[in-house]
């Protein structure tokens, strides 16, 4: 995902707004990525940019969320099912994410300095937090 300062740059909101005239003119079908560069006539680049800076774009303005789904790829403004099917799907992945992190980084440093206070701390902030991530992709 680019950086917040390319996000934000003028060409990043030109981007956004090519992307989202594209989409519109989509609905309610999505476009898979290769469709979507095509159609824009943006690079590959360009369109993960404006992706990126519209998806910033729409949090803050209001706008229909963009999603991503195999089969129909980006869309704007989907139906309740396909919003709640891609949360799930964002949810899990991130959950899958965080328990590597919590595996792979954070228990060995645990149970190689079991008496450090930050140690004991993150783990229990994170072992909270991936009960609740677990709670929302089983709901």
């Amino acid at each position: 995902m680019p950086r917040a300062s390319r996000r934000k740059g003028d060409a990043a909101r030109r981007h956004a707004d090519t992307v989202r005239f594209v989409l519109f003119e989509a609905r309610p079908a999505g476009l898979r990525f290769h469709q979507l560069v095509r159609a824009s006539a943006l690079s590959p680049h360009q369109v993960r940019s404006g992706l990126a800076a519209l998806k910033d774009e729409a949090a803050s303005k209001g706008w229909p969320p963009l999603i991503w789904n195999r089969s129909d790829g980006y869309q704007l403004g989907a139906e309740r099912a396909a919003l709640e099917a891609y949360e799930r799907q964002v949810v899990s992945e991130k959950l899958t994410q965080f328990r590597r992190f919590i595996t792979g980084t954070v228990a060995p440093h645990a149970a190689a300095h079991p008496n450090d206070k930050w140690v004991r701390h993150i783990v229990a902030q994170l072992n909270s937090i991936e009960s609740t991530l677990d709670l929302i992709a089983s709901a």
